[in-house]
């Protein structure tokens, strides 16, 4: 069993975390071995009361080099594999995928020892068009059995679970998954192997966007996000919050978001949040066009704040009229107050 031990760190709004945290390794026998980490995690405010949500974070700089991914990067890195074209003129897309066991840094010096797909939380965000033919190769890199569970269309053989070859890749196994690519929308894959609470809460889970074959209409940004938690004592209770796996990343003070007055944006926004029913997210001093799953080329509504249970996703489009700075964040204090908040910057 993975083990931490949590002490207290003060978050703004006088919630605790970890004081002289520590995260357990395991070395794939069994056993674990501490890893030493203590960090003040506080409101930009150190003078004030601690109860202000303005600029939220914690002290010292985690290593994304380190990590191999750098969730601004993750915003716009879509990857459309490697195009060919076949015989009768179908599009073919093709990926690689392992599934590897990395610690990751989520606050500077405590690491959470995360199950990903190409040592990264989330995977790789696969992009393709509405009818493309798509061809994974995935390779079980880990100590447990895995799969990938495609959200869409395709047989039951390529699903990921009940399909002896699919359903569960045993480590240093690898298993093709071959279908075409529909509905056009903003999908997800994650690994479906039993336990599945423990295989999502870890990280094995990605975006997965089919554009359609009428284009989405032109935006000036596209975003990628994917709401989440982790559990650092392993007590199926999540400590810190977040979107692209790194709490506070996106924070006036650290890496805001940046776009100009009137430019259009569309975030593709999914929660695989697991040990809590919920997540959300609110949108400061504007309103947003809202597509569920993104398979309606007509918004559901026009509104600022919008709930998603776990594997509900869907986009999101606006523009700011106004310059300034803007949070964004899950309208859950709790989730706020422990990670999942970030600033819009909008400039002239």
């Amino acid at each position: 069993m993975w083990q931490a031990g949590l002490g207290a760190v003060a978050l703004a709004g006088g919630s605790a975390l970890a004081s002289g945290a520590t995260a357990a390794k395991q070395d794939g026998t069994g056993t674990a071995e501490a890893t030493p980490g203590a960090h003040a995690v506080h409101s930009a405010d150190a003078a004030g009361s601690g109860h202000s949500m303005h600029m939220p974070g914690f002290e010292g700089q985690i290593d994304h080099e380190a990590n191999g991914f750098n969730p601004t990067d993750m915003l716009t890195d879509f990857d459309w594999g490697e195009e060919s074209t076949l015989d009768d003129g179908t599009t073919l897309r093709e990926y690689d995928i392992v599934a590897l066991n990395k610690d990751i840094e989520v606050l500077p010096g405590t690491y959470y020892p995360a199950w990903t797909y190409n040592g990264r939380v989330p995977g790789p965000t696969l992009r393709c068009r509405e009818g493309d033919k798509l061809r994974i190769t995935f390779t079980n890199g880990s100590n447990h059995p895995h799969s990938m569970h495609f959200h869409g269309i395709h047989p039951g053989n390529m699903d990921g679970v009940f399909d002896a070859a699919s359903g569960l890749i045993a480590p240093g196994e690898s298993f093709v998954y071959e279908f075409d690519a529909e509905p056009f929308g903003v999908h997800l894959y994650h690994c479906h192997a039993f336990p599945l609470a423990d295989h999502i809460s870890k990280g094995l889970y990605g975006i997965f966007i089919v554009d359609p074959a009428d284009p989405w209409d032109e935006v000036d940004h596209e975003f990628m996000m994917v709401m989440a938690g982790f559990d650092l004592d392993f007590d199926q209770e999540n400590d810190i919050y977040m979107v692209n796996t790194i709490p506070f990343h996106y924070d006036l003070g650290r890496n805001p978001i940046r776009i100009r007055v009137g430019e259009t944006v569309r975030i593709f926004l999914a929660n695989l949040l697991e040990y809590d029913p919920i997540n959300s997210l609110h949108l400061h001093a504007n309103f947003f066009n809202y597509y569920p799953t993104g398979t309606s080329r007509a918004p559901s509504e026009f509104t600022d704040t919008i709930s998603q249970m776990q594997g509900q996703r869907g986009m999101l489009e606006f523009s700011y009229k106004y310059p300034g700075n803007y949070m964004f964040h899950a309208h859950k204090t709790e989730f706020a107050e422990l990670g999942w908040t970030g600033v819009i910057v909008v400039e002239e």
